[in-house]
């Protein structure tokens, strides 16, 4: 090896002697102080082994991280719990229904007197659910109940053995609906066929109770149409809401109605649907015998004016005030009964006459709808009924057909926004009217 490095040129010579040194040089560098041990040191690293960075927290911050975790709200932490169903039977109260869930008298008493919402646990009804979840020591975890088709109230018990309350409301989806028919026997009965609740049926009638007496004015082939609010709770219809807009034709008058936004109705052009005076003081019935001077006496026999409309219903019918004014009269008589004068300003004055009771004084002031009286069979009459005069300066006048004093419009920069809105409504009443007819025919 020596001969052939001999033989080699110097340039080669120079450059293998330096390659030598530097790995001697590498070879012999000091490195460092290292230890072994038979087991191993086990605060040495280990190869492929993931280790965590301690972090030294304060006193105060481990503190606030123990309250959070404790605190953590029970959405966040997701906690489940399983209920047990026990349905409200005849009979059953509190007591019984806590003891047949496995839960003491005192838990009872602490959970009821915890606040307004779970002293309404007081007043369940057969047919209603109380839903227990228990904890794994038995204590009463949560209790759900549902007051109503949106709002279930829930009660959860503390870490500290208190219980918060809760009331979760499900989202309401309101659509719009529509209905109508034609009448062929009475109002009522076509608005049941139509699929209007009672209630639709009433307020329907309180909307046009200024224009038309349901009880004398309408005629067989009047016919009604309305859009109103339905609400849905997931997906499933849970009850009517407000009317939006509404229309009668009555003996060949067009009635239309449309809510506003401060809760009122009225005509497509503004004015106010509330007038002066309602066409009828008591909600629709029939009536035993309408305005006719020439008619007879039912109980003399004799052709005695009848200044008046007669409406026949069952005693004790509320009777109300045609319009806002001052009880000049509240007395009895042999021929009368019970009645009642109201004073409407200087020009109309209203009687009510033959009533059970009478429910307001002489000199008391009345708001239009006011309960005054129910209807009766005092003074000289053949059965239960209410007989109802409307004089004009001191002369009688046809309740029916009598001119009212005019309503109030919508002011000015409220008609701008109103009348758009009022036609779309118009035009799709009109379209549910025209399809129901096509339908029928």
């Amino acid at each position: 090896m020596v001969d052939v490095v001999y033989k080699l040129p110097k340039k080669h010579k120079l450059l293998i002697i330096s390659l030598i040194s530097l790995m001697m040089i590498v070879a012999l560098w000091p490195s460092e102080k290292a230890t072994a041990s038979k087991d191993h040191d086990k605060n040495a690293l280990e190869v492929g082994k993931r280790y965590e960075l301690p972090v030294k927290v304060s006193e105060k911050t481990e503190h606030l991280t123990e309250l959070n975790a404790a605190d953590t709200p029970s959405e966040t932490k997701k906690v489940e719990y399983s209920f047990i169903d026990h349905e409200v039977k005849a009979g059953d109260n509190l007591a019984i229904i806590f003891k047949r869930a496995g839960f003491s008298a005192q838990t009872l008493h602490q959970l009821v007197n915890t606040n307004e919402e779970t002293r309404k646990l007081t007043k369940i009804h057969p047919g209603e659910v109380l839903s227990f979840a228990k904890d794994k020591d038995g204590k009463l975890a949560q209790l759900k109940y549902v007051l109503s088709k949106t709002d279930t109230l829930f009660v959860t018990l503390n870490q500290d053995d208190s219980y918060d309350t809760a009331i979760k409301s499900k989202e309401i989806e309101t659509v719009a609906k529509s209905a109508g028919g034609e009448i062929s026997s009475s109002f009522w009965t076509a608005g049941i066929t139509s699929g209007l609740s009672e209630r639709q049926i009433m307020n329907f009638a309180d909307i046009f109770g200024w224009d038309v007496d349901f009880a004398n004015d309408i005629r067989k082939g009047d016919s009604f149409s309305i859009i109103y609010e339905s609400h849905f709770v997931d997906g499933e219809e849970i009850g009517t809401g407000k009317i939006i807009a509404a229309e009668f034709i009555n003996q060949g008058e067009r009635y239309s109605a449309i809510r506003h936004t401060d809760g009122n109705f009225y005509t497509p052009e503004g004015r106010s649907m509330k007038k002066a005076f309602l066409r009828a003081p008591v909600n629709f019935k029939y009536i035993s015998s309408s305005f006719n001077p020439r008619r007879k006496h039912p109980v003399t026999g004799r052709v005695t004016a009848h200044r008046g409309i007669d409406y026949s219903a069952r005693t004790g019918t509320p009777v109300v005030a045609s319009g806002n004014g001052k009880v000049i009269k509240s007395s009895y008589n042999r021929l009368n009964g019970n009645y009642v004068f109201i004073q409407h300003g200087s020009k109309y004055v209203t009687k009510y006459l033959h009533l059970n009771k009478r429910m307001v004084k002489t000199g008391q002031k009345v708001k239009q709808g006011q309960k005054i009286g129910t209807v009766g069979a005092t003074g000289r009459v053949t059965g239960a009924h209410l007989h109802y005069e409307f004089l004009v300066n001191g002369v009688h006048r046809n309740p029916k057909t009598v001119e009212l004093p005019k309503s109030e419009s919508l002011p000015q920069d409220q008609l701008a926004a109103f009348k758009p809105i009022a036609k779309d409504l118009l035009t799709q009443l009109e379209r549910n009217r025209e399809l129901r007819l096509a339908m029928n025919n």
